[in-house]
């Protein structure tokens, strides 16, 4: 049963293809209905406190480690579509003990409840991931990767956007009354379970070709040590690191500032998530022809202020009169987190890449990604004990002018709780751009030089039409790619950008979109400034 094929047909591959869409477009279902922010507002509506969610937003980010390991189950059993079946089968159990949450009596209880079911649920879901990367790189023909990912993005995007605003119309309910907003996530963790048993039965019937016996495989433990020894790529893991833990400390609170200090809903909070998403798409092409002319980190030397002052923005919003107001502000701040987020994850991703030497590629982006997620990770669990620190704590800023007549205050700020907490998140993101200036890629040019084209860009645009311009930091783990790299087989270049536009999203990477147009069948051997020409060429 879910045994590999020796040999599969042109015929037995299209209707692979017509399956995986079936259960990429499920799949995404479950992660518009079940994870991100609808997750911590389960956590919030149980009364989780900030330690509990802090370290609910660690577990997708720290179980990305587990599939380093799983590397050598794969190469060992040989057979990805049985693991792959049974990790997301058992992964998706989870989610009706998700549903049985709200009815715990007990605090404490829930909040063990749904941390485990977490673990569960991402841990293996990423074991499951490894070998379903090394499946589909067997699987699908090189030459149809980047038609066949795309459409499968397209198919993603608008099942998300639908299930975005069923979830967002359902916790509007939830603020009716508790009791009703324990039925309406139960409900929601069910339909998202439904939807996984449609994913994985389609998922079962995807065939899986033989994997080809190799030699003597390299040591996983050396692959992983061997970029650590280049000191330019220390470097750059040591930005990737300090920019990861700096925006997973504040960020994952949002939603709990946003709900539990200001007041908003959660249908509100999700309305900012898809405006963020928004504007990170909206604008990612414009980041990947800026990285192209100026070079990636002269993009991020632009974008990683602007998210870190988005951060620091953050501890005004109470200062703001008026719920209207306090949301056009946030929406503003989303717009711009958007943007500059998409640059960010876009301008790493590709930097990481170029830095990568060609033969040995794999084993650098693995490095990074496992690095990252520690980074990741361990923030949103220092982040929850850092928030309830702070809770007792505040920081006053008074301006007064002391006359003989007597004392006036012309200006005052107070900060307190969240609003000194991600304001220390911003100043430790300070620390981010100090890291930058000392990786070294060749053609990078000054920041301020990318904010001028952007600027001018801009004010062209703005004649015609208002447009907004749009992070998901990759910490995806290349598993597919690593196993070919201890089999000693040769990664191309084309394979690396496909795999890295598939771990950034649909659309995240320019370099990948225009290979897709352009590149169908690339020779195997071409190095990476050969391909950058090609590509200039092409803008």
């Amino acid at each position: 049963m879910l045994a590999p094929q020796p040999s599969i047909s042109p015929q037995e591959r299209e209707r692979a293809a017509r399956n995986l869409l079936i259960d990429a477009a499920a799949a995404t279902a479950i992660g518009a209905l079940n994870s991100g922010v609808v997750l911590l507002a389960l956590a919030i509506h149980i009364g989780a406190t900030n330690s509990e969610i802090g370290l609910l937003a660690a577990i997708p980010l720290l179980t990305q480690i587990l599939q380093a390991p799983t590397v050598k189950l794969v190469e060992r059993l040989r057979r990805r579509r049985l693991i792959s079946v049974t990790c997301v089968f058992f992964a998706r159990l989870a989610l009706p003990t998700y549903a049985a949450v709200p009815f715990i009596p007990d605090r404490d209880v829930a909040a063990g409840v749904l941390l485990t079911a977490a673990l569960l649920h991402y841990g293996l879901n990423a074991v499951g991931a490894c070998s379903w990367n090394s499946w589909m790189r067997d699987l699908l023909p090189p030459e149809r990767l980047g038609q066949f990912f795309a459409r499968r993005g397209v198919y993603g995007t608008l099942v998300s956007t639908f299930a975005t605003v069923a979830a967002a119309v359902a916790l509007e309910w939830t603020s009716g009354s508790h009791a009703l907003g324990d039925r309406i996530y139960s409900s929601l963790y069910l339909v998202g379970f439904v939807f996984g048993l449609i994913s994985t039965a389609f998922l079962a019937m995807v065939p899986e070709p033989q994997m080809p016996q190799g030699g003597p495989t390299a040591s996983l433990y050396k692959l992983l040590l061997q970029p650590l020894k280049d000191r330019n790529f220390r470097n750059m893991l040591r930005y990737l690191a300090s920019w990861q833990f700096a925006v997973n400390l504040a960020t994952p609170f949002f939603t709990v500032y946003f709900v539990r200090e200001l007041g908003f809903s959660m249908s509100f909070v999700l309305i900012l998530t898809v405006v963020s998403q928004l504007a990170s798409v909206s604008v990612v092409r414009g980041w990947g022809q800026l990285s192209d002319r100026f070079a990636n980190k002269s993009v991020l030397s632009v974008a990683t202020p602007l998210f870190i002052l988005c951060i620091a923005g953050m501890a005004f919003t109470s200062n703001i009169d008026g719920m209207a107001g306090r949301a056009a502000y946030l929406i503003l701040l989303h717009i711009v987190m958007g943007a500059a987020s998409a640059g960010v994850g876009l301008a790493s991703g590709n930097i990481v890449m170029k830095l990568s030497p060609e033969g040995i590629a794999t084993s650098y982006m693995a490095a990074n990604a496992l690095i990252s997620a520690v980074a990741a990770g361990s923030a949103p669990i220092i982040g929850g004990w850092a928030a309830d620190f702070f809770a007792k704590r505040q920081l006053r800023l008074n301006l007064e002018w002391v006359s003989p007549s007597g004392t006036n205050a012309l200006f005052g700020l107070v900060f307190t709780h969240w609003e000194f907490f991600f304001l220390l998140s911003a100043l430790l993101g300070l620390y981010t751009l100090h890291r930058l200036t000392i990786v070294q890629e060749p053609g990078a040019v000054e920041g301020r030089e990318v904010v001028g084209h952007v600027w001018t860009s801009a004010r062209r645009t703005l004649r015609n039409a208002s447009s907004v311009a749009g992070l998901r930091i990759g910490v995806a783990f290349p598993g597919g790619d690593l196993i070919r790299a201890r089999q000693g087989k040769r990664v191309s270049i084309f394979a690396l950008l496909e795999s890295t536009k598939r771990r950034l999203g649909f659309g995240a990477t320019a370099m990948a979109t225009a290979l897709d147009a352009s590149f169908r069948e690339p020779e195997p051997d071409a190095s990476f400034d050969d391909l950058l020409k090609q590509l200039d060429k092409i803008n």
